[in-house]
């Protein structure tokens, strides 16, 4: 292949990837039930192909899953388990939410006189009207959800969007997690061919390797977060906290989501500790339980379970939190691991090619 004929199927496979991705960026509100179906199925689908495989026992008798079970299930058993962690913190956050509104002057009283030293130190003021602050907050969160309730009203009447989108979501998602689960290796396949023949190995190898990459840390953090789950229930019930059981049991599940995850669930612990223990005493339990399940997770625990897996760089895995939440929202949080994953494995192919290329070495 002459170089101008290189250089232009590089540059025609580029500006493909370019529109690729402007289509995706236009289209996110419309694919996002897509993208989030797709991660959910590509967590579920080795469960699904393991138990469709056919079984065969030491009498000789032979067994099979039907593929349309074996889906049906794993998706059943995953929204149950959603539904559960649901129901274990969302009433508890209904509950406390009256209570949280009404006790924040107060909270944010005890803290400024907490940090008041180091407040004058600095020349700042130290004193806070708390009737004014009291009335402040209170028509914040009456306006908030005055407005909320006003915007919620406006789309129904104006044509349900909102209404419209989150029912369409709560179909949609199921239906397109059960179709992928039951046919996504066909449809896999079936993109496969589509690609041009002298191209298929190398990028047959490439989505190996990104998968390799995927699947080792998906089982790792897995561990982690059942891990992580167990310890921050058990040591929040240690220190008698009312809500141990489901602030545990969420910090657990959503370490999947890099910092964010573990701020929530931080927050969360916070907040219920103040109210029952006072600002004092909760920001000492809160510190212990969480800085030592920090040093657990990123001394004991990742290294041994998930390792070195991907390779990105904490800055590097920050930013792609933040840009693809940017451009995809939620999902774009969701996407940002395993989109990452794949760009890092593309570099890395890329810097192969370079090093051993007539550019490098001169």
């Amino acid at each position: 292949m002459s170089f101008k004929n290189s250089t232009l199927q590089i540059l025609t496979w580029f500006a493909m990837g370019i529109a690729c991705c402007f289509v995706l960026w236009w289209l996110s509100a419309v694919l996002m039930p897509f993208i989030l179906a797709g991660v959910i199925a590509y967590l579920l689908l080795p469960s699904v192909l393991f138990l469709s495989r056919k079984k065969t026992f030491s009498s000789g008798l032979t067994f099979k899953v039907p593929r349309f079970i074996a889906a049906l299930v794993m998706e059943v058993a995953f929204f149950l388990v959603i539904t559960l962690v649901f129901f274990l913190i969302g009433p508890e956050v209904v509950n406390k939410w009256p209570h949280v509104r009404d006790e924040l002057p107060s909270l944010i009283q005890d803290f400024t006189k907490l940090i008041s030293p180091y407040l004058k130190s600095l020349g700042l003021p130290t004193q806070i009207d708390k009737a004014g602050l009291e009335k402040l907050l209170k028509q914040y969160f009456d306006l908030a959800s005055e407005a909320d309730l006003l915007s919620l009203l406006s789309s129904v009447k104006l044509g349900g969007s909102i209404a419209f989108t989150v029912l369409g979501n709560l179909v949609l998602i199921p239906l397109v997690l059960f179709y992928l689960l039951l046919e996504g290796d066909v449809y896999y396949e079936q993109c496969m061919n589509w690609l041009p023949r002298p191209l298929r190995p190398s990028i047959e190898s490439f989505l190996h390797d990104c998968n390799v990459m995927l699947d080792q840390y998906m089982r790792g953090q897995v561990s982690v977060m059942l891990v992580l789950a167990v310890y921050y229930t058990a040591a929040l019930s240690f220190f008698g906290s009312e809500l141990a059981f489901p602030i545990g049991i969420f910090t657990g599940l959503v370490i999947f989501v890099p910092y964010l995850g573990f701020g929530m669930g931080l927050l969360l612990a916070f907040l219920s500790g103040t109210l029952q223990f006072g600002l004092a005493q909760a920001f000492f339990i809160v510190s212990v339980v969480y800085g030592v399940g920090q040093l657990i997770e990123g001394f004991i625990l990742t290294p041994k379970l998930v390792g070195k897996r991907i390779g990105l760089h904490p800055l590097g895995l920050i930013f792609a939190l933040l840009a693809f939440g940017q451009l995809l929202g939620f999902v774009g949080v969701l996407v940002a691991l395993p989109v990452s994953t794949i760009i890092l494995v593309a570099i890395r192919r890329i810097k192969e090619k370079y090093l051993a290329s007539d550019v490098y070495t001169g």
